[in-house]
Protein backbone atom coordinates (compact mmCIF):
# COMPACT_ATOMS: atom_id res chain seq x y z
CA UNK A 1 0.00 0.00 0.00
CA UNK A 2 2.71 2.80 0.89
CA UNK A 3 4.54 1.23 -1.96
CA UNK A 4 1.49 2.34 -4.27
CA UNK A 5 0.98 5.50 -2.74
CA UNK A 6 4.91 6.45 -3.16
CA UNK A 7 3.98 5.71 -6.65
CA UNK A 8 1.07 7.78 -6.97
CA UNK A 9 2.88 10.59 -5.41
CA UNK A 10 5.65 10.57 -7.80
CA UNK A 11 3.43 10.16 -10.99
CA UNK A 12 1.70 12.88 -9.76
CA UNK A 13 4.86 15.48 -9.51
CA UNK A 14 5.67 14.37 -12.59
CA UNK A 15 2.29 15.77 -14.15
CA UNK A 16 2.38 18.59 -12.00
CA UNK A 17 6.04 19.57 -13.75
CA UNK A 18 3.97 18.85 -16.83
CA UNK A 19 1.41 21.03 -16.57
CA UNK A 20 3.33 23.78 -15.35
CA UNK A 21 5.45 24.33 -18.63
CA UNK A 22 1.91 23.82 -20.20
CA UNK A 23 0.79 26.51 -18.23
CA UNK A 24 4.41 28.92 -18.55
CA UNK A 25 3.74 28.22 -23.00
CA UNK A 26 0.16 29.23 -22.39
CA UNK A 27 0.96 31.96 -20.65
CA UNK A 28 3.45 33.17 -22.78
CA UNK A 29 1.35 32.60 -25.93
CA UNK A 30 -1.48 34.88 -24.10
CA UNK A 31 1.15 37.95 -23.67
CA UNK A 32 2.61 37.57 -27.48
CA UNK A 33 -1.87 37.57 -28.59
CA UNK A 34 -1.78 40.52 -26.14
CA UNK A 35 0.90 42.75 -27.94
CA UNK A 36 -1.09 41.91 -31.02
CA UNK A 37 -3.96 42.93 -29.84
CA UNK A 38 -2.94 46.11 -28.08
CA UNK A 39 -1.22 47.01 -31.58
CA UNK A 40 -4.08 46.49 -33.91
CA UNK A 41 -6.34 48.37 -30.90
CA UNK A 42 -8.27 45.26 -30.63
CA UNK A 43 -10.20 44.46 -27.00
CA UNK A 44 -8.32 41.57 -24.33
CA UNK A 45 -12.03 40.26 -24.18
CA UNK A 46 -13.33 37.76 -26.62
CA UNK A 47 -16.10 36.33 -24.92
CA UNK A 48 -17.86 34.47 -27.94
CA UNK A 49 -14.29 32.50 -27.92
CA UNK A 50 -14.21 31.68 -24.43
CA UNK A 51 -17.48 30.42 -24.85
CA UNK A 52 -16.86 28.32 -27.52
CA UNK A 53 -13.25 26.84 -25.84
CA UNK A 54 -15.35 26.38 -22.39
CA UNK A 55 -17.79 24.47 -24.35
CA UNK A 56 -15.60 22.05 -25.53
CA UNK A 57 -13.69 21.89 -22.60
CA UNK A 58 -16.88 20.78 -20.74
CA UNK A 59 -17.85 18.03 -23.72
CA UNK A 60 -14.48 16.86 -23.01
CA UNK A 61 -13.65 16.59 -19.93
CA UNK A 62 -17.32 14.16 -19.34
CA UNK A 63 -19.69 14.35 -16.47
CA UNK A 64 -17.57 13.32 -13.58
CA UNK A 65 -15.08 16.31 -14.75
CA UNK A 66 -16.96 18.92 -16.70
CA UNK A 67 -17.64 21.75 -14.02
CA UNK A 68 -14.14 21.34 -12.40
CA UNK A 69 -12.41 22.11 -15.94
CA UNK A 70 -14.57 24.13 -16.33
CA UNK A 71 -13.44 26.49 -13.48
CA UNK A 72 -9.85 25.46 -14.02
CA UNK A 73 -10.14 26.81 -17.63
CA UNK A 74 -12.06 29.58 -16.61
CA UNK A 75 -9.72 30.78 -13.82
CA UNK A 76 -6.71 30.37 -16.59
CA UNK A 77 -8.23 32.63 -19.06
CA UNK A 78 -8.60 35.23 -16.23
CA UNK A 79 -5.25 34.63 -15.80
CA UNK A 80 -3.77 35.08 -19.14
CA UNK A 81 -6.37 38.25 -19.58
CA UNK A 82 -5.06 40.10 -16.82
CA UNK A 83 -1.26 39.52 -18.08
CA UNK A 84 -2.28 40.82 -21.12
CA UNK A 85 -3.94 43.99 -19.98
CA UNK A 86 -0.80 45.16 -17.58
CA UNK A 87 1.03 46.95 -19.63
CA UNK A 88 -1.81 48.61 -21.24
CA UNK A 89 -3.50 49.70 -18.27
CA UNK A 90 -0.58 51.11 -16.24
CA UNK A 91 -0.38 53.90 -18.96
CA UNK A 92 -4.31 54.73 -18.63
CA UNK A 93 -5.77 57.49 -17.64
CA UNK A 94 -6.16 56.28 -14.30
CA UNK A 95 -2.84 55.16 -13.45
CA UNK A 96 -1.45 58.91 -14.05
CA UNK A 97 -4.38 60.27 -11.83
CA UNK A 98 -3.19 57.81 -9.18
CA UNK A 99 0.42 58.83 -9.61
CA UNK A 100 -0.54 62.30 -9.44
CA UNK A 101 -2.44 61.66 -6.29
CA UNK A 102 0.56 60.12 -4.71
CA UNK A 103 3.25 62.64 -5.86
CA UNK A 104 0.75 65.69 -4.98
CA UNK A 105 -0.24 64.42 -1.12
CA UNK A 106 2.07 65.94 1.95
CA UNK A 107 3.85 63.69 3.31
CA UNK A 108 1.73 64.06 6.32
CA UNK A 109 -1.97 64.12 7.03
CA UNK A 110 -3.64 67.34 7.87
CA UNK A 111 -3.98 68.24 11.63
CA UNK A 112 -6.95 70.83 10.89
CA UNK A 113 -8.82 71.62 7.87
CA UNK A 114 -12.93 72.38 7.39
CA UNK A 115 -14.85 69.12 8.19
CA UNK A 116 -18.45 68.06 7.31
CA UNK A 117 -20.50 65.99 9.60
CA UNK A 118 -23.89 65.12 10.21
CA UNK A 119 -26.29 65.77 13.14
CA UNK A 120 -24.88 68.73 16.32
CA UNK A 121 -22.45 68.55 18.79
CA UNK A 122 -22.09 65.70 20.49
CA UNK A 123 -22.33 63.33 17.51
CA UNK A 124 -19.93 60.36 17.04
CA UNK A 125 -19.36 61.62 13.96
CA UNK A 126 -17.69 65.07 15.96
CA UNK A 127 -15.94 62.67 18.15
CA UNK A 128 -14.46 60.34 15.51
CA UNK A 129 -13.42 64.01 13.43
CA UNK A 130 -11.55 65.07 16.92
CA UNK A 131 -9.37 62.22 16.91
CA UNK A 132 -8.87 62.28 13.14
CA UNK A 133 -7.66 65.92 13.56
CA UNK A 134 -5.70 67.40 15.95
CA UNK A 135 -8.41 70.92 15.92
CA UNK A 136 -11.17 70.40 13.18
CA UNK A 137 -13.69 72.95 11.66
CA UNK A 138 -16.46 71.83 11.96
CA UNK A 139 -19.65 72.52 9.72
CA UNK A 140 -22.74 70.30 10.84
CA UNK A 141 -25.49 68.82 8.43
CA UNK A 142 -28.88 67.71 9.10
CA UNK A 143 -28.20 64.41 7.36
CA UNK A 144 -25.34 62.35 5.21
CA UNK A 145 -26.58 63.65 1.73
CA UNK A 146 -25.53 67.00 2.94
CA UNK A 147 -22.33 65.79 4.17
CA UNK A 148 -21.26 64.32 0.86
CA UNK A 149 -22.57 67.37 -1.11
CA UNK A 150 -20.58 69.68 0.77
CA UNK A 151 -17.65 67.94 0.07
CA UNK A 152 -18.33 67.41 -3.46
CA UNK A 153 -19.00 71.55 -4.01
CA UNK A 154 -15.94 72.39 -2.01
CA UNK A 155 -17.86 73.51 0.99
CA UNK A 156 -15.47 71.25 3.05
CA UNK A 157 -12.20 69.55 2.14
CA UNK A 158 -12.78 66.88 4.24
CA UNK A 159 -16.23 65.20 5.40
CA UNK A 160 -16.66 62.40 7.54
CA UNK A 161 -19.08 59.43 7.92
CA UNK A 162 -20.07 56.35 9.21
CA UNK A 163 -19.76 53.23 7.40
CA UNK A 164 -20.29 50.47 9.25
CA UNK A 165 -20.91 49.29 13.15
CA UNK A 166 -19.14 45.86 14.75
CA UNK A 167 -22.72 45.06 16.34
CA UNK A 168 -25.16 46.29 13.29
CA UNK A 169 -23.42 45.84 10.07
CA UNK A 170 -23.43 48.10 7.43
CA UNK A 171 -24.51 52.18 7.73
CA UNK A 172 -27.44 51.20 4.71
CA UNK A 173 -28.25 55.02 4.12
CA UNK A 174 -24.13 56.20 3.19
CA UNK A 175 -23.52 52.84 1.44
CA UNK A 176 -26.40 53.58 -0.69
CA UNK A 177 -25.27 57.50 -0.88
CA UNK A 178 -21.94 56.70 -1.76
CA UNK A 179 -23.19 55.06 -5.57
CA UNK A 180 -24.78 58.91 -6.57
CA UNK A 181 -21.63 60.99 -4.97
CA UNK A 182 -17.88 61.70 -6.10
CA UNK A 183 -15.46 61.21 -3.26
CA UNK A 184 -12.43 59.52 -2.65
CA UNK A 185 -11.82 58.05 1.10
CA UNK A 186 -8.28 59.66 2.18
CA UNK A 187 -8.64 58.22 6.11
CA UNK A 188 -10.54 55.28 8.00
CA UNK A 189 -10.94 55.46 11.63
CA UNK A 190 -12.32 52.96 14.21
CA UNK A 191 -14.53 54.50 17.26
CA UNK A 192 -15.39 52.77 20.48
CA UNK A 193 -19.53 53.51 20.98
CA UNK A 194 -20.50 53.63 24.32
CA UNK A 195 -24.29 54.42 24.66
CA UNK A 196 -25.69 56.19 27.92
CA UNK A 197 -29.33 56.65 28.61
CA UNK A 198 -29.90 59.96 28.81
CA UNK A 199 -32.63 61.83 30.81
CA UNK A 200 -33.40 65.55 31.97
CA UNK A 201 -32.29 65.66 35.35
CA UNK A 202 -33.89 64.60 37.80
CA UNK A 203 -36.12 61.80 35.68
CA UNK A 204 -36.52 58.53 36.89
CA UNK A 205 -36.37 55.28 35.29
CA UNK A 206 -40.09 54.25 35.68
CA UNK A 207 -41.12 57.80 34.20
CA UNK A 208 -39.92 56.58 30.77
CA UNK A 209 -42.17 55.90 28.28
CA UNK A 210 -40.24 56.43 25.23
CA UNK A 211 -36.73 56.64 23.78
CA UNK A 212 -35.27 58.71 21.05
CA UNK A 213 -31.92 58.00 19.09
CA UNK A 214 -30.61 57.59 15.66
CA UNK A 215 -32.12 53.53 14.16
CA UNK A 216 -28.71 52.37 14.75
CA UNK A 217 -28.72 53.80 18.32
CA UNK A 218 -31.72 52.37 18.88
CA UNK A 219 -30.54 48.69 17.28
CA UNK A 220 -27.25 48.76 19.50
CA UNK A 221 -29.07 49.25 22.34
CA UNK A 222 -32.18 46.76 21.29
CA UNK A 223 -31.51 43.89 24.11
CA UNK A 224 -31.46 47.20 26.91
CA UNK A 225 -34.47 48.43 24.99
CA UNK A 226 -36.46 44.69 24.96
CA UNK A 227 -35.80 44.94 28.87
CA UNK A 228 -37.93 48.27 29.40
CA UNK A 229 -41.90 47.59 29.45
CA UNK A 230 -44.31 49.61 28.04
CA UNK A 231 -41.26 51.66 26.45
CA UNK A 232 -41.82 52.91 22.31
CA UNK A 233 -38.84 54.20 20.80
CA UNK A 234 -39.06 56.74 17.75
CA UNK A 235 -36.03 57.53 15.12
CA UNK A 236 -33.91 60.75 15.44
CA UNK A 237 -31.40 62.39 12.52
CA UNK A 238 -28.14 61.42 15.08
CA UNK A 239 -27.97 60.40 18.36
CA UNK A 240 -26.37 63.93 19.41
CA UNK A 241 -29.43 65.04 17.82
CA UNK A 242 -31.57 62.60 20.40
CA UNK A 243 -30.34 64.50 22.77
CA UNK A 244 -31.07 67.90 21.80
CA UNK A 245 -34.45 67.32 21.47
CA UNK A 246 -34.94 65.74 24.76
CA UNK A 247 -33.31 68.57 26.32
CA UNK A 248 -35.90 71.33 24.39
CA UNK A 249 -38.77 69.06 24.94
CA UNK A 250 -39.35 69.38 28.63
CA UNK A 251 -40.55 66.14 28.70
CA UNK A 252 -40.17 63.64 31.61
CA UNK A 253 -40.84 60.37 29.94
CA UNK A 254 -38.80 61.42 27.37
CA UNK A 255 -35.20 59.29 26.90
CA UNK A 256 -32.23 59.40 24.57
CA UNK A 257 -29.43 57.33 23.62
CA UNK A 258 -26.63 59.51 23.33
CA UNK A 259 -23.06 60.02 23.66
CA UNK A 260 -21.89 60.74 27.15
CA UNK A 261 -20.45 64.07 26.14
CA UNK A 262 -24.10 64.96 25.06
CA UNK A 263 -24.81 64.93 28.98
CA UNK A 264 -22.49 67.66 29.28
CA UNK A 265 -23.35 69.56 26.38
CA UNK A 266 -27.18 69.87 26.30
CA UNK A 267 -27.31 69.66 30.54
CA UNK A 268 -28.84 66.13 30.61
CA UNK A 269 -28.12 63.35 33.37
CA UNK A 270 -26.70 60.02 32.25
CA UNK A 271 -29.20 57.40 33.45
CA UNK A 272 -27.71 54.52 32.61
CA UNK A 273 -24.02 53.83 30.99
CA UNK A 274 -22.69 51.28 28.69
CA UNK A 275 -26.16 50.16 27.67
CA UNK A 276 -25.37 48.51 23.89
CA UNK A 277 -25.71 45.02 23.09
CA UNK A 278 -21.97 44.63 23.24
CA UNK A 279 -18.91 45.86 25.41
CA UNK A 280 -16.92 45.64 22.14
CA UNK A 281 -19.12 48.42 19.91
CA UNK A 282 -17.14 49.95 17.45
CA UNK A 283 -18.24 52.12 14.33
CA UNK A 284 -16.27 52.52 11.63
CA UNK A 285 -15.87 56.49 10.25
CA UNK A 286 -14.49 57.05 6.44
CA UNK A 287 -13.14 60.55 6.17
CA UNK A 288 -13.69 61.89 2.73
CA UNK A 289 -12.17 64.20 -0.17
CA UNK A 290 -13.34 65.80 -3.14
CA UNK A 291 -9.98 65.18 -4.60
CA UNK A 292 -7.94 62.21 -4.54
CA UNK A 293 -5.28 62.00 -1.72
CA UNK A 294 -2.81 58.83 -0.87
CA UNK A 295 -0.64 59.43 2.17
CA UNK A 296 2.67 57.75 2.64
CA UNK A 297 1.62 54.27 4.81
CA UNK A 298 -1.26 53.77 2.97
CA UNK A 299 -2.78 50.01 3.31
CA UNK A 300 -6.20 49.54 2.65
CA UNK A 301 -8.42 49.97 -0.58
CA UNK A 302 -11.87 50.48 -1.52
CA UNK A 303 -13.82 50.13 -4.62
CA UNK A 304 -16.82 49.70 -5.82
CA UNK A 305 -18.83 48.95 -9.05
CA UNK A 306 -20.98 46.13 -10.78
CA UNK A 307 -20.83 42.75 -11.27
CA UNK A 308 -22.18 40.82 -14.23
CA UNK A 309 -25.51 38.93 -13.25
CA UNK A 310 -24.09 35.59 -14.51
CA UNK A 311 -23.05 32.07 -13.16
CA UNK A 312 -19.14 32.12 -11.64
CA UNK A 313 -18.93 35.99 -12.11
CA UNK A 314 -18.25 36.86 -8.24
CA UNK A 315 -15.90 33.90 -8.34
CA UNK A 316 -13.99 35.18 -11.24
CA UNK A 317 -13.41 38.57 -9.64
CA UNK A 318 -12.56 37.22 -6.14
CA UNK A 319 -10.25 34.96 -8.11
CA UNK A 320 -7.97 38.12 -9.51
CA UNK A 321 -7.49 39.00 -5.58
CA UNK A 322 -6.34 35.85 -4.84
CA UNK A 323 -3.76 35.57 -7.13
CA UNK A 324 -1.92 38.21 -5.76
CA UNK A 325 -2.69 36.77 -2.06
CA UNK A 326 -4.86 40.02 -1.40
CA UNK A 327 -6.89 40.24 2.11
CA UNK A 328 -10.68 41.27 1.14
CA UNK A 329 -11.56 43.19 4.33
CA UNK A 330 -15.42 43.30 3.76
CA UNK A 331 -17.65 42.66 0.54
CA UNK A 332 -21.21 44.02 0.77
CA UNK A 333 -24.17 44.11 -2.37
CA UNK A 334 -26.68 46.96 -2.63
CA UNK A 335 -29.47 47.25 -4.89
CA UNK A 336 -29.09 49.31 -7.99
CA UNK A 337 -31.65 51.76 -8.35
CA UNK A 338 -33.71 51.29 -11.20
CA UNK A 339 -32.65 47.70 -12.20
CA UNK A 340 -34.36 44.56 -10.96
CA UNK A 341 -32.01 42.12 -8.94
CA UNK A 342 -29.02 44.24 -10.34
CA UNK A 343 -26.28 44.80 -7.24
CA UNK A 344 -23.36 47.09 -6.91
CA UNK A 345 -20.44 45.69 -4.66
CA UNK A 346 -18.74 47.48 -2.14
CA UNK A 347 -15.05 45.79 -1.58
CA UNK A 348 -12.60 46.87 1.09
CA UNK A 349 -9.15 44.96 0.61
CA UNK A 350 -5.50 45.24 2.14
CA UNK A 351 -3.22 46.40 -0.21
CA UNK A 352 -1.29 49.70 -1.61
CA UNK A 353 -1.27 51.16 -4.66
CA UNK A 354 2.47 51.28 -4.55
CA UNK A 355 2.63 47.48 -5.29
CA UNK A 356 2.74 47.43 -9.09
CA UNK A 357 0.57 43.98 -9.26
CA UNK A 358 -2.33 45.30 -6.99
CA UNK A 359 -2.07 48.96 -9.28
CA UNK A 360 -2.01 46.92 -12.38
CA UNK A 361 -5.50 44.92 -11.14
CA UNK A 362 -7.00 48.04 -10.12
CA UNK A 363 -6.60 49.88 -13.68
CA UNK A 364 -7.74 46.79 -14.96
CA UNK A 365 -11.54 47.04 -13.01
CA UNK A 366 -11.47 50.58 -13.25
CA UNK A 367 -9.92 51.78 -16.50
CA UNK A 368 -9.56 48.81 -18.53
CA UNK A 369 -13.08 47.41 -17.30
CA UNK A 370 -14.97 50.81 -16.70
CA UNK A 371 -17.29 49.01 -14.47
CA UNK A 372 -15.83 50.24 -11.31
CA UNK A 373 -15.01 52.87 -8.77
CA UNK A 374 -11.78 53.49 -7.27
CA UNK A 375 -12.82 54.76 -3.82
CA UNK A 376 -9.44 55.36 -2.17
CA UNK A 377 -5.76 54.05 -1.03
CA UNK A 378 -5.63 55.50 2.90
CA UNK A 379 -4.74 53.65 6.15
CA UNK A 380 -6.84 53.67 9.15
CA UNK A 381 -6.04 55.07 12.48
Amino acid sequence: MNNDLAGARAEIDRIDAEILNLFARRMALGKTIGKVKAARHLPVCNPEREREILLHIARSAGAELSSSARILFSTMFELSKSLQRRDMVLDSDFARAVAAAGADTPETFPKTAKVACCGVPGAYAQIAADQIFELADLTYFNDFSGVFKAVEQNLCRYGVLPIENSTSGTIDQVCDLMMDHNFFIVRSHRLRIRHCLLVRPGTRLEEVREVISHEQGLKQCGKFLAGLKGVGTAAAGSTAMAAKILAESGRRDLAAIASPECAAIYGLEVLRENIQNRDSNYTRFICISRKMEIYPGADRISIMGPIPHRPGALYSLLSRFAVLGVNLTKIESRPKRGEDFEYNFYLDFEASMADRDVRALLCELVAEDGKFTFLGNYSEK
